[in-house]
């Protein structure tokens, strides 16, 4: 188990994404996939603002019950 938060691993992983889309050898490749990497990119942007705002939704809603 990372010792990372959230936000700093997807920040990591976007990182990482950057460097795959930029490698000459991804360049190179012809794939036909269904999920593109900004697909991907965009999955990580709304992961890391839900993680950046689970704390204040998470203080919004204590002591609420059905």
């Amino acid at each position: 188990m990372s010792n990372n938060s959230l936000p700093e691993l997807v920040s990591q992983a976007q990182e990482l994404l950057g460097q795959i889309r930029q490698h000459p050898q991804f360049k190179t490749l012809r794939f036909d996939c269904d999920v593109a990497l900004g697909d991907v990119r965009q999955y990580f942007n709304y992961l890391e603002w839900a993680a950046n705002n689970a704390d204040s939704e998470a203080s919004r809603f204590e002591g609420f019950t059905e």
